[in-house]
């Protein structure tokens, strides 16, 4: 059941535009080097820069035409031999791996999750007995009297200004 594809593999558009790429990129780049322009620098740089991305089509070139086996892939989806499962060492790490992870996965159900502080917060404060959350704060600001300044004879006098008294409330948001 093996398909017969060309000598580029499955994935020959990915090879088409890598090779498109690198042509553009590195014509580009020579552009800059040997022809005498002032934008020179702009060229070379964007000459490099389309070569770096021909590497992304050449990357899905290559992982496109990777073949596994069927028999590998049995292990991927779950569906393991008995002959494998049974003992050994993969079996002591797997069934070890399995128990840790259960474990972790059980605490965080009996912990109520992972949530954000702020549900955290809440939670905590729910539990203090006499704890309610007023809608306001009031904050007041008062003016102090100014007072006597120990300044140098050579300092020249500083300017007393009042300020009135003020009241400010705040709501937390």
């Amino acid at each position: 059941m093996e398909a017969q594809y060309g000598g580029l593999g499955r994935c020959a558009c990915s090879f088409w535009l890598a090779v498109a790429f690198d042509i553009v990129g590195l014509t580009v780049l020579l552009l800059g080097v040997f022809v005498s322009v002032f934008f020179y620098d702009l060229l070379i740089y964007a000459g490099a820069i389309v070569i770096f991305l021909s590497l992304i089509w050449w990357v899905f070139w290559y992982s496109g035409n990777i073949e596994v086996p069927p028999a590998e892939l049995e292990d991927d989806v779950g569906l393991l031999k008995k002959k494998r499962s049974a003992g050994g060492i993969g079996g002591a790490v797997r069934s070890l791996s399995s128990r840790v992870s259960s474990g972790i996965r059980n605490s965080f159900r009996r912990n109520g999750g992972g949530g954000t502080l702020g549900s955290r917060a809440q939670r905590s404060a729910a539990r203090t007995p006499g704890s309610q959350r007023t809608g306001q704060v009031s904050v007041a600001m008062e003016t102090m009297a100014p007072q006597e300044s120990t300044l140098h004879p050579a300092d020249p006098p500083v300017a007393e200004v009042a300020m009135p008294h003020t009241a400010m409330e705040t709501s937390p948001t």
